[in-house]
């Protein structure tokens, strides 16, 4: 499964990934990832969430990204979930550039099990319609 937050700034995207990301853990069976553009957050997860700096691997485009995940769940069979924050800072995404992400990410998801969560700037209306079912948005509280 790939599940885009969506939100504009200050919506809470971010503690929405950390607390489910925190949640998970508890229950899980396997493992949970976190990648982030810096390690911020470090305190703010669990010490069993494997937080993973996406600065120190040269991601440059989606197909390097997507080639960054992939190689995540190679290392780690058992990686349950991945939790993606603030990739937008480090990529140029467009809207359409998630589609092809979600369609490379889907065949791995399924082939492995592991379920991604990943925030973007981006309304619900910006995002085409055959993906709105993959989003999730929050609202500034």
């Amino acid at each position: 499964m790939v599940k885009f937050i969506l939100g504009p700034k200050g919506s809470g995207k971010t503690k929405w990934l950390i607390d489910r990301a925190n949640d998970d853990i508890k229950k899980g069976n396997g493992n949970i990832m976190f990648v982030d553009v810096d390690d911020n957050h470090i305190f703010s997860l669990n010490y069993s969430v494997r937080l993973i700096n996406a600065m120190e691997f040269n991601i440059k485009n989606i197909e390097s990204f997507y080639g960054f995940l992939c190689g995540i769940i190679g290392r780690d069979y058992d990686v349950e979930k991945i939790y993606v924050d603030s990739i937008y800072k480090v990529l140029s995404l467009e809207p359409h550039d998630l589609e092809k992400l979600k369609d490379s990410l889907d065949s791995i998801s399924k082939k492995f099990g592991a379920d991604f969560y990943i925030n973007v700037d981006f309304s619900l209306d910006e995002i085409p319609e055959d993906l709105k079912d993959n989003c999730i948005e929050l609202e500034v509280e």
